[in-house]
């Protein structure tokens, strides 16, 4: 993997993971890349949906305070439901980018080549590895900081109850069965939902992928890592990017990719001869604006696996302290 020297070397080229926004396909990449672009194309929607996304807590607000009011109930109804439909569509759409994950890292892994060559090879689809990551740190980051969401499900879900027990018959539940309704319930619970999904998916990855080697997939995630901080901190590399937009981009990239490798390494991503230097990633990070990083900043203090080990150093977990 990718150490002092070597990444400098490699950086400029692997890099256009996160510069490039054209990289083309090769023919081999070409139908791995088509699925994962069709995800692509619906993540926008899914952030601008969920950027919009402002919720029925004045409506919720009356029906409770007015239980008897049969029009502040029907009005609370019918300002929930739309929203939960919505949540849903958030919720499968989790479920399709586990696909395209899972197809990206069957082709990043593979023993054909080595890590790099694999990010410079195949920049198309390492570029859609990378904007995955970016739509989940971005969607997890909007989802954080906006109750109104579960606000809207739980009230949802108790008016939903109360349906059955009065047996009023309701089409939502053809929509959202119990079942649907408790597996979105659990991806909502989680603070960073999406990068739950990503987690899990990697880690089934490999669970799924006995016969590649584990190493196969850490070295993947961990020179992407390594070529996104050497981009982020060297100069003259940094000064590459189109915008403060790029840098964003290349930051969550960056956390995305240790926080996979924190839960598929077994011994984590904070250890001292993690292939990842998590001292320079987060001093990286440490140099941006505050308001800027402080969503990645709490993704790896409270998403990662390993943090809390003993094995993570105090300089680590000092580094890591909120202000």
């Amino acid at each position: 993997v990718l150490r002092g020297s070597a990444v400098q070397k490699h950086a400029p080229r692997a890099s256009r993971c996160c510069r490039d926004d054209h990289a083309q396909p090769t023919e081999a990449e070409r139908q791995v890349w088509e699925k994962v672009n069709e995800v692509l194309r619906e993540a926008v929607h899914v952030l601008e949906d969920l950027q919009s996304y402002s919720g029925a807590g004045e409506a919720i607000r009356q029906a409770i305070q007015h239980p008897n009011e049969d029009r502040m109930q029907e009005k609370a109804w019918s300002a929930v439901r739309p929203l939960v439909f919505k949540l849903k569509k958030f919720y499968e759409f989790s479920l399709k980018l586990e696909g395209a994950l899972h197809g990206l890292l069957r082709f990043l892994t593979s023993t054909r080549c080595s890590p790099t060559q694999h990010l410079e090879q195949e920049q198309a689809l390492a570029r859609q590895f990378a904007e995955i990551l970016h739509f989940t740190l971005r969607f997890d980051e909007l989802k954080m900081t906006n109750p109104a969401i579960q606000n809207d499900f739980s009230y949802y879900r108790r008016t939903l109850s109360r349906m059955r027990i009065n047996k009023v018959s309701s089409e939502e539940e053809s929509e959202v069965n119990n079942e649907l309704a408790n597996r979105m319930s659990l991806f909502y619970a989680n603070a960073t939902p999406m990068l739950k999904t990503l987690s899990d998916a990697t880690t089934k990855f490999v669970s799924e992928n006995a016969d590649l080697p584990l190493e196969n997939t850490t070295d993947c995630l961990s020179t992407m890592a390594s070529v996104c901080k050497v981009m982020l901190e060297t100069p003259e590399y940094r000064k590459r990017f189109a915008s403060e937009d790029t840098v964003l981009f290349c930051l969550r990239v960056m956390v995305g990719v240790i926080i996979l490798y924190d839960y598929v390494h077994p011994a984590g991503a904070f250890i001292k001869s993690s292939k990842i230097d998590m001292k320079g990633c987060i001093k990286v990070l440490r140099e941006q604006q505050p308001n800027s990083v402080e969503g990645l900043l709490n993704a790896l203090r409270y998403t990662t696996k390993h943090l809390n080990d003993e094995t993570t150093s105090k300089q680590i977990k000092s580094m890591l302290q909120a202000n």
